[in-house]
């Protein structure tokens, strides 16, 4: 075997390898096919390492069984150990050893017993373990504490596969709680825990034995020094973690044994040395013990003096009795400071449960305080759960602002990408803060570009709200004298530099456009920034610089409405208070309907509105601007007629309603000619937000025949899986449109490739 090795690890390729193994194999067979010749086992032997390295070894299996049946202990040893290496339940030839197994129990050394039980309790099937479990529960009443611990095991193995003779052994495992032996005792308690978890009459039974288990778990807390038990000054842990489990589930919901119990988890709990991993196990089991029976509130508050090792049971533990936890707070945020990673992790964990609506400002500026100093790897979640948290507690609106700001200028580059939107979603909101975040984000920008989330909101704020910061008037912070020439520098430098990403440069762009409608003095130099992007090799700026550049040029009688103002986009999301009643809902206005004709009419360029065709009912409907935005959000379902939406050099286009469920629309696309000539290489396409899915079916034909004498339809289905909030209307972009469309598009601030030449 030794020979073996040594040759198999001298090959230097998995070629060489392979010729070797497929040599050793047919000697191997060939030894097997000559009898008893004393070298059976030794080639047994050299199979099992053959199997090791993952080589088809089955023809081994039979040899096994021979192996097993032989009066020699060195073959027999072997052919146990092959049948638990090549044989499962699922094999033929494991009924075969059987008997061998059943004899071999019954064998008068203590040795060949412990083989026997081994093999059985490995791989034994459910017929073995039917057939031999009466001898399993003869040898639990033996004297000899050898066999006795691996029958026990043995007999834990019977149960899981045949859980109706867990009766028979229920009389033996009671008594073996008397045993002194360690081992005896680990598997009596294995065996115990796995009777009561299979019948409520037995738990009931074994729940008298709590005072032996007490007395058992008390003499190991208290017993002196033993080497053959010792772990790291921890008497025997692993049989104190198996009591403890046992005791867990004996408590569970039952107040006698719960307080027969409390005593002595109360001295575990405050005697245990934590400083080892042993006794942090121990621990750990205690405090899960604790919460899980019907111990004294003061129990409790003792099993969290241990908070410190055991993070992941107060995560559970602050779901249920908060307040308990809350009393070691102090505790929980100290380990922010220590120096191991996974205990960093396991407070910050605990200290994002403990927050609340009391402690809100207090329990942020520690977790603040740990972001500016915690590992990169725990930035991203450090961020992600002081988001969560000022959404749910913010008392206030600038509280809230302030605080992600502080956020983004520590740790902007490890934010997630929805924090950006969601920021100036807040801030629209907070039309009384406009002009106090301005002049901060400005502060900001000025001060550092490298937080690109940061840089990205700035860049927004400024576009947005640069008039308020120009004025140089703020209650709320001391105002900055600043010049349009300062603003247009700070704007000019994010779109410079090399640390701006496509998309901050893009924000910056935007709000360099923007400005063009806030400033009087300025204006040509912000048609100087654009016209040089209009060159980039970005595509993304590339496209915005040359629809900016034509609102100079060809529509700039449009440029101030087109650039004003963002409206307030509203977050109806569950949980988001920002200062606010809970549970208030905010209902839209509706005393003003939106006129989407008005809009609509930038893509037709007619001067008559669009007028809605009658609804295939009796009674005539008109179409409000809510049933077109129905379509992709969750608002309620309206039914919605047919609308038409282009008309123009005798082209119509009309968006028909079909049917609507709780997260589909269905719509059709209808155009029609009233032209004396056909039009041909007709084609549709439409883009949607991503939290959207579109399905576009084949359109009825690519020609639409003149004098309306025929029409092409096309069916889209929208879905909204996940109930997103639309808060601005995406409209349909129509491959034919002209340029003019593009203006309406970039007025919602979403990328549109303008079609160049279609008819």
């Amino acid at each position: 075997l030794v020979e073996m090795i040594r040759v198999i690890r001298s090959a230097r390729t998995q070629g060489e390898e392979r010729g070797i193994i497929q040599r050793e194999c047919a000697d191997i067979r060939a030894q097997f096919r000559q009898g008893d010749n004393g070298e059976r086992s030794h080639s047994l032997a050299k199979l099992l390492y053959v199997h090791m390295l993952g080589y088809p070894a089955h023809f081994g299996q039979m040899e096994c069984v021979r192996l097993i049946a032989s009066p020699r202990y060195n073959e027999k040893r072997i052919g146990y150990l092959g049948a638990m290496m090549l044989l499962d339940e699922k094999q033929d030839a494991s009924l075969l050893i059987t008997n061998s197994i059943k004899n071999d129990l019954s064998h008068s050394s203590q040795y060949v017993q412990s083989l026997a039980l081994c093999t059985l309790a490995c791989m034994g099937s459910a017929e073995m373990c039917r057939d031999l479990a009466p001898e399993i529960e003869r040898l639990l009443r033996a004297s000899n504490s050898y066999i006795k611990k691996k029958a026990t095991l043995c007999a834990v193995h019977i149960i899981r596969k045949v859980p109706e003779l867990a009766e028979l052994f229920t009389p033996s495992a009671r008594t073996l709680l008397s045993e002194k032996n360690h081992g005896v005792l680990h598997g009596a308690v294995v065996l115990i825990t796995e009777l009561c978890k299979r019948n409520p009459d037995t738990l009931d039974q074994f729940r008298k034995t709590v005072p032996e288990l007490v007395q058992i778990m008390k003499g190991l807390v208290t017993s002196s020094y033993s080497p053959e038990h010792n772990v790291a000054g921890i008497s025997d842990p692993f049989l104190q973690v198996r009591i403890l489990r046992l005791l867990r589930i004996l408590g569970h919901n039952n107040d006698t044994a719960s307080d027969a119990m409390n005593d002595l988890l109360a001295q575990v709990a405050t005697n245990t040395d934590s400083s080892k991993t042993a006794g942090s196990a121990v621990l750990y089991e205690t405090v899960l013990t604790i919460m899980d029976i019907n111990s004294e509130s003061g129990l409790r508050v003792a099993g969290n003096i241990n908070c410190k090792f055991i993070f992941t049971t107060l995560t559970t533990i602050v779901q249920t009795d908060h307040n308990a936890v809350q009393r070691h707070r102090g505790t929980i945020v100290d380990c922010l400071k220590d120096q191991d990673t996974s205990v960093k992790r396991r407070a910050l964990e605990l200290s994002l449960a403990l927050v609340s609506a009391v402690n809100i400002r207090s329990m942020m500026k520690e977790l603040l305080i740990f972001l500016s100093f915690c590992p990169p790897e725990l930035r991203s979640q450090t961020a992600s759960g002081i988001f969560n948290a000022a959404e749910r507690y913010s008392p206030s609106k600038r509280w809230h602002i302030d605080t992600i700001l502080h956020v983004l200028t520590t740790a902007g580059g490890d934010v997630r990408d929805e924090t950006v939107p969601n920021l100036i979603q807040l801030i629209t909101t907070a039309s009384e803060l406009h002009c106090y975040t301005v002049h901060k984000l400005y502060r900001a920008l000025v001060k550092d570009i490298a937080q690109q989330s940061l840089v990205q909101v700035a860049c927004w704020c400024i576009g947005e709200y640069g008039d308020l910061l120009l004025k140089g008037e703020c209650e709320e912070i001391e105002p900055l004298q600043v010049t349009e020439d300062d603003v247009l520098d700070a704007l000019e430098t994010v779109l410079q530099s090399h640390m701006s990403s496509p998309a901050t440069r893009g924000f910056a762009l935007t709000a360099t456009m923007k400005l063009s409608t806030r400033i009087t003095d300025n204006v040509d130099r912000i048609r100087s920034i654009v016209s040089i992007y209009g060159s980039c090799i970005d595509l993304e700026l590339q496209q915005r610089a040359v629809e900016y550049n034509a609102l100079f040029k060809k529509y700039d009688h449009m440029r101030a409405a087109v650039l004003e103002r963002m409206p307030v986009m509203d977050k109806n999301s569950p949980g988001y208070t920002n200062g606010d009643t809970p549970g208030e809902i905010k209902e839209p206005d509706t005393s003003k309907p939106k006129p989407v004709c008005d809009l609509l009419d930038l893509l037709g360029g007619t001067d008559t509105p669009l007028q809605p065709s009658p609804a295939p009912t009796s009674t005539p409907t008109t179409t409000s601007s809510a049933d077109l935005l129905d379509l992709l959000g969750g608002l309620e379902p309206t039914p919605v007629p047919t609308v038409s939406v282009y008309e123009k050099n005798g082209l119509s286009l009309k968006i028909q309603y079909d049917k609507q469920t709780e997260t589909e629309v269905t719509v059709s696309l209808i155009a029609s000619n009233s032209t004396q000539n056909d039009i041909t290489s007709f084609t549709l396409q439409a883009a949607v937000p991503k939290s959207v899915q579109l399905q576009m079916k084949a359109p009825s034909g690519n020609v639409i025949p003149a004098h309306g004498l025929g029409q092409v339809t096309q069916t889209v289905l929208l879905n909204n899986p996940n109930k997103a909030s639309l808060p601005c209307f995406r409209f349909v972009q129509l491959s034919f449109l002209l340029n003019l469309s593009a203006l309406f598009m970039h007025k919602l601030d979403y990328t549109f490739i303008p079609p160049t030449g279609q008819p």
